[in-house]
């Protein structure tokens, strides 16, 4: 009978075999190892790094998430413009696409992109180290922490099994609602000044609900009928986008709608 380590060995074993050739030696995604050691390293920032900081004043980063944030505003141009165009010129289906594993052209194309979309969630780590270093710690909710942590292994995934087909729309989405996000922090980060033409925040919630509701609808369509796409990755981006439409739903429930009764 299998110990549990060898049971271990022997998942990271077919993991490494039965990946995507063609994306696996590109950084971060031959083994789930270093995406791991990430993801731990992650969670001792979050328990580790506010205790640092409750004796210490908060840290100026005004200029770093300006850059920060446009510079996220470019990367998502970048990628949304890449998911758009290659999946046009590829001739993609919105309710069934396969993955292309060839190595032609496009898609190779595709797969870049899809590797540039799961290392930008990497780099999205760096919000929840702004927050702790500006000891805003009220924004270090189960939301945000689960939504960032769940992302980078969500993707990794997706680029090592799947880097192509009906991930696009995923990608697609996001990216557009991201250049949306990060341009309403890159205008916030620019001083209180800009607070009186930022009156969109609800919106923009509103706009990650309905990026949610529309995966799930586009998943859930391909769970029930056939399409050469896995199954198993459906059902998880299923299952994740729901858990999201509950999550954010009561934040945006808390946020607008409690908090304009409790001000009317």
């Amino acid at each position: 009978m299998e110990s549990a380590w060898q049971r271990v060995e022997s998942m990271h074993r077919w993991i490494l075999e039965n990946g995507d050739k063609r994306t696996d030696p590109w950084l971060l995604i031959y083994s789930p190892v270093p995406i791991i050691c990430m993801f731990l390293c992650y969670l001792g920032i979050i328990w580790i790094g506010p205790k640092l900081m409750k004796h210490t004043e908060p840290v100026n980063l005004k200029a770093v998430l300006i850059v920060y944030n446009f510079a996220m505003v470019g990367l998502s141009i970048y990628m949304f413009h890449e998911f758009l165009v290659t999946s046009w010129l590829a001739d993609y289906s919105y309710l069934c696409q396969p993955v292309d594993y060839s190595p032609s052209p496009l898609g190779m194309r595709m797969a870049s992109v899809c590797w540039w979309f799961f290392f930008s969630k990497v780099i999205e780590l760096s919000d929840t180290v702004f927050f702790i270093l500006r000891k805003k710690n009220s924004q270090l909710t189960f939301l945000h922490v689960y939504h960032h942590g769940t992302m980078i292994f969500n993707w990794w995934a997706g680029v090592k099994f799947v880097a192509g087909g009906q991930s696009f729309f995923i990608g697609l989405l996001n990216t557009f609602v991201h250049i949306v996000m990060y341009s309403y922090y890159g205008l916030a980060a620019l001083g209180p000044h800009m607070q009186k033409y930022l009156w969109w925040k609800r919106y923009l919630t509103s706009l990650q609900l309905v990026q949610f509701v529309l995966l799930t609808i586009h998943t859930g369509y391909n769970l029930f009928t056939e399409c050469d796409f896995p199954d198993s990755m459906n059902a998880v981006v299923f299952a994740y986008c729901v858990s999201l439409i509950i999550l954010f739903s009561n934040f945006y429930y808390k946020s607008y709608i409690t908090r304009k009764s409790k001000m009317s």
